[in-house]
């Protein structure tokens, strides 16, 4: 009798379900893990530290001379501290050398030989960890990283126990200085636990004393509101303005108080604007992605402005990654042969991600495997996370002279618009969070030509509009040399660099008068010259003041020569009615 051999009775299909089915399971179970390990390490992708830490022990291991000369250094320096103690108890002075130990009372013994001590450790320190020659770009950064953290965290200076002017103002008060910080500690904490917004933002309330630029919403979808301003003036610029402010923070930063809204300073100034103004999503939103960023909300927005302002181009304005984000839907329309867009402006915002600068720390493929377990879980990503990385990057500043003032010393905050803005955050869906970060940041699809919007690829060289590009001289979210480079990947033959002094925000957010602001400015009227931003800086001279000014007579340059009646508030026929006054509901959702 012929036997036929035992058959899997499954059907191929069933097959590759089961696998697939099995391979969910095992991501399900690897988020978990870095879910819990996150929880234990801030979010930090600890296994990255630990890999650095090897590299670079591993490159001392392989220099014994440079370790005789770490060990000799070390020997030098201890030998020296206790020199100083001996003399410090007879009046010897420590080198004022860091700013933080400037203040006489630092002196005196033993504060002295606390400041003396530390010097020798720090400069020891920072000598220890710099990079052996063959260690990795990527360890050597996260060992400075950590190497910068630990100096912070060992400063006397951040004690009351070891720093003379805590004491001093301790002893003056009677303690009454520690009573008022316990005070302000408790109400952060429990500011916190209740999700209330930190103490003094209260009084710049959302269309009170902030975003109060007259105006209505002229559309609403699940992504976002698009709001149409009122002119402030009899005439209007032909062409409108439209705005994409990043999803990663709410958008009246660009509209804080009268005298430094750069929206209000537009209207005034005869041009008719709109903007978008992003929902603050929840967990239900997790499945928003790129490519919703860019159809549901900057072209849904053009599409809003061209109905209300029919057979007018539109100058677009883009701001940090919404930046980012209009050149994607520029390069989009471009391909499709759409030429609405009059000009592009854009501030502190990038396409090439090849050098994000100090964000890279937080950017490697661990790492946003740890970050998007923890979204993939909540569903979005709290803004509570992202501060937290930034204050990382610059802890001195932003963390522990901040405590040490509040909590030490007793002094509650002072906050201003900008101040209360900062802590008014928003969260990030899931999807798409994850795929900017890959796609852009770890992969950077954008300027190499690979990056994708509904399923073809997009080429920057097809954007060949007017184009004014603002960065800021100390920004750490987009370093202007990494803004400079969006010159090479377009093919603008009207292309404005500006520099202007300042940081990601107060850079941006200058006012049109500011004595102690800077800029450089140059202009190219063809599309390919290309210098170094380093031989453009040194080729263009300084101008004093705002930068705002020169936008404005830029804009006012690339608009229709004739000024026109402004245009009605939304276009109800085509949809577009006026559904509540500026700024809307969106923007008020913690």
């Amino acid at each position: 009798m012929n036997t036929v051999p035992p058959q899997d009775s499954r059907e191929p299909e069933s097959q590759e379900k089961a696998q697939a089915a099995t391979r969910e399971q095992v991501r399900d179970l690897q988020r978990e893990f870095r879910v819990r390990l996150a929880a234990l390490t801030g979010g930090l992708a600890v296994e990255e530290y630990g890999q650095a830490w090897w590299d670079w022990f591993l490159g001392l291991a392989r220099s014994p001379d440079r370790s005789a000369v770490l060990a000799g250094s070390a020997f030098d320096k201890a030998l020296d501290s206790w020199l100083f103690a001996i003399r410090g108890g007879n009046g010897g002075q420590a080198p004022a050398r860091d700013p933080r130990f400037a203040h006489e009372a630092w002196s005196v013994w033993p504060f002295n030989v606390y400041a003396h001590a530390y010097a020798n450790w720090d400069t020891w320190w920072r000598e220890a960890i710099a990079a052996p020659r063959d260690m990795p770009a990527r360890s050597a950064q996260l060992m400075d990283f950590i190497g910068r953290e630990i100096a912070n965290v060992t400063s006397p200076a951040n004690y009351l126990a070891t720093n003379p002017e805590l004491i001093e103002t301790t002893r003056a008060e009677a303690g009454q200085n520690l009573v008022r910080g316990f005070g302000l500690f408790v109400d952060d904490l429990t500011r916190l636990v209740e999700d209330r917004p930190a103490a003094g933002t209260e009084q710049f309330a959302v269309g009170e004393r902030v975003a109060v630029t007259p105006g209505q919403v002229i559309l609403r979808n699940h992504l976002m509101e698009v709001i149409q301003y009122s002119p402030l003036t009899g005439q209007v610029q032909a062409e409108p303005i439209l705005i994409t402010p990043a999803w990663i923070m709410k958008y009246y930063i660009l509209d804080l108080s009268p005298h430094n809204s750069l929206i209000r300073y537009l209207v005034e100034r005869g041009h008719t604007v709109f903007t978008i103004s992003w929902k603050n999503p929840t967990e239900t939103d997790r499945e928003l992605g790129m490519d919703d960023y860019v159809r549901d909300g900057f072209m849904a927005a053009l599409d809003a402005v061209s109905a209300i302002v029919p057979r007018r181009k539109v100058h677009a304005l883009g701001y940090c990654i919404g930046g980012t984000l209009l050149m994607i839907g520029a390069a989009a329309l471009a391909q499709a042969g759409d030429r609405r867009l009059a000009s592009l402006t854009l501030l502190a915002a990038q396409a090439d991600f090849s050098e994000p600068g100090e964000l890279s720390l937080f950017i490697s493929p661990q790492q946003i495997d740890m970050l998007e377990a923890v979204m993939h879980r909540a569903g979005v990503l709290d803004s509570n996370r992202m501060g937290a990385a930034f204050k990382l990057l610059r802890s001195q500043d932003l963390l522990w002279t901040p405590s040490v003032k509040k909590y030490v010393l007793g002094e509650a905050d002072r906050p201003n618009d900008l101040m209360s803005w900062n802590a008014d955050g928003t969260r990030m869906p899931w999807r798409m969070h994850t795929e900017y970060l890959t796609r852009l940041y770890l992969n950077n699809e954008l300027a190499k030509g690979e990056f994708t919007f509904a399923g073809g690829k997009l080429d920057l060289a097809r954007i060949t509009q007017p184009m004014f590009v603002v960065g800021t001289e100390t920004d750490h979210v987009a370093p202007w040399h990494s803004v400079y480079k969006v010159r090479a990947l377009t093919r603008s033959g009207d292309y404005t660099f500006l520099l202007t002094s300042g940081g990601h925000n107060a850079g941006i957010i200058t006012g049109p008068e500011h004595p102690k602001r800077r800029y450089r400015m140059h202009t190219w009227h063809d599309a390919q010259t290309v210098v170094s931003p380093d031989e453009w800086q040194r080729s263009t001279p300084v101008e004093q003041g705002a930068w705002w000014p020169a936008w404005d007579r830029w804009l006012t340059a690339h608009s229709g020569t004739k000024l026109v009646k402004p245009p009605r508030m939304g276009n109800a026929a085509a949809g577009y009615a006026p559904l509540g006054a500026a700024p809307g509901e969106y923007v008020r959702v913690r």
